[in-house]
């Protein structure tokens, strides 16, 4: 099994390629949640996510016949291009294969960093089945995303940096997929520190981490469907099973709206860029999904900030929403003059400021002397969009809330 001595061996090791990323201390969350926070910043990393870490290390310790066969692995993206950066900084060649809806961001930048890209299945596993076959048809080197020793100690030199920066350390809070960085992190903090904690987090559309150590064996879940694609795995490894089972003291989940929320928030008030698995930790802390104590030192690892801009743009909307920040309503008005503007005025009674409106005298779902009107609103909290939403009934107005 994995040891501490293996992760001071892999931090020698990329040392010339990954960054020590920023421990940053959170006044924003500290306030919010009481705990002393600080945010390690992973999503700051070369390639924008922790995975170059552990494909450094386990390029390093290629056989010089490996090396000239070259490497073959999956990924749903992060460690697709810290594989390609890793090859080819290292001289060797890398074919990935991403899944076929792998977020275009990262399918170009893993190309970018030299690697050949091979688009095939649905999620991480079926993309992986692929790989393998590539591996033995080109006699190349699986490099697996996570269930590997070299990979899992090339993850852990993040614990040894939280623990240099952060002696005072109560509690580590760290994404899980497949379980290679928790994996890590773990080692490195409980033979350092055995008294601090480690929570694990999962999305709960891919949470198969507490079930299997619940059943005391991998629990593998027949599909993932969750925002967090970096840790959209249906299983934890065979080899990080143990070690999570052995280290980690608390698995918890969280909800893809929550996981919105956090990402909205460290836009907005730490004017930082995750994706969906690096907002995971916080979302966690936010919604209280495991107990501390009021000033503890928690520690969220945000692992990545590769986030497409498309699911970005979603994950915004949908953080506005779940915080009372957008609205969008469907009512039906008597289509007759100033119908409209009754409506309008209780919407600027309410300082509900219009984003766009959308009046439709033909549709289907409505009287012919009636329109339908839809409006897209922002708000100032929940609070602020139940108030609107009972003005408008006691008005008279049927609403249906679309958004």
């Amino acid at each position: 099994m994995l040891q501490l001595s293996d992760i001071l061996e892999a931090k020698e090791r990329v040392r010339d390629t990954s960054r020590w990323t920023p421990l940053q201390y959170s006044h924003t969350y500290s306030s919010m949640t009481g705990a002393e926070v600080h945010l390690k910043l992973e999503n700051s990393q070369r390639t924008g996510a922790f995975k170059i870490r552990g494909a450094t290390n386990r390029i390093a310790t290629l056989s010089a016949a490996e090396r000239e066969a070259g490497v073959v692995t999956a990924s749903a993206g992060n460690h697709a291009q810290g594989v390609a950066l890793a090859a080819s900084r290292a001289g060797v060649e890398a074919t990935i294969v991403m899944p076929e809806h792998a977020p275009i961001s990262k399918v170009k930048a893993t190309r970018n960093y030299g690697a050949e890209v091979v688009l095939e299945g649905t999620d991480y596993n079926e993309a992986a089945e692929r790989a393998h076959e590539i591996e033995r048809e080109e006699d190349r080197t699986y490099l697996h995303a996570f269930d590997d020793e070299d990979v899992m100690a090339g993850q852990g030199t993040i614990g040894l940096e939280i623990l240099e920066d952060c002696p005072e350390l109560d509690t580590v809070v760290v994404p899980i997929g497949g379980g290679g960085l928790i994996s890590g992190i773990a080692t490195a903090v409980k033979e350092r520190n055995p008294d601090a904690r480690v929570i694990g987090v999962q999305a709960e559309g891919a949470s198969s981490a507490a079930p299997s150590l619940e059943k005391g064996e991998r629990v593998t879940l027949e599909g993932v469907e969750t925002i967090a694609d970096g840790i959209a795995t249906r299983s934890l490894g065979e080899r990080t099973f143990p070690i999570v089972r052995e280290y980690v003291d608390e698995i918890v989940t969280v909800t893809d709206p929550e996981i919105a929320v956090a990402t909205v928030n460290l836009l907005e008030r730490s004017k930082t860029v995750v994706e969906g698995a690096g907002a995971v930790p916080l979302a966690a802390l936010l919604f209280d999904r495991f107990e501390y104590e009021d000033g503890e030192t928690i520690v969220p690892v945000l692992s990545g900030g590769n986030i497409d801009l498309n699911t970005l743009s979603n994950v915004i909307v949908r953080g506005l929403v779940e915080t009372g920040r957008y609205l969008k309503i469907r009512t039906v008005l008597k289509d007759r003059p100033g119908s409209l503007e009754e409506l309008l005025a209780i919407l600027t009674a309410h300082q509900a400021n219009i984003y766009a409106i959308h009046h439709d005298r033909t549709s289907r779902d409505v009287e012919m002397s009636d329109t339908e009107v839809e409006i897209e609103l922002e708000m100032r909290g929940t609070d602020h969009v139940e108030r609107f939403l009972a003005a408008l009934r006691e008005e008279g107005y049927e609403v249906d809330v679309l958004a």
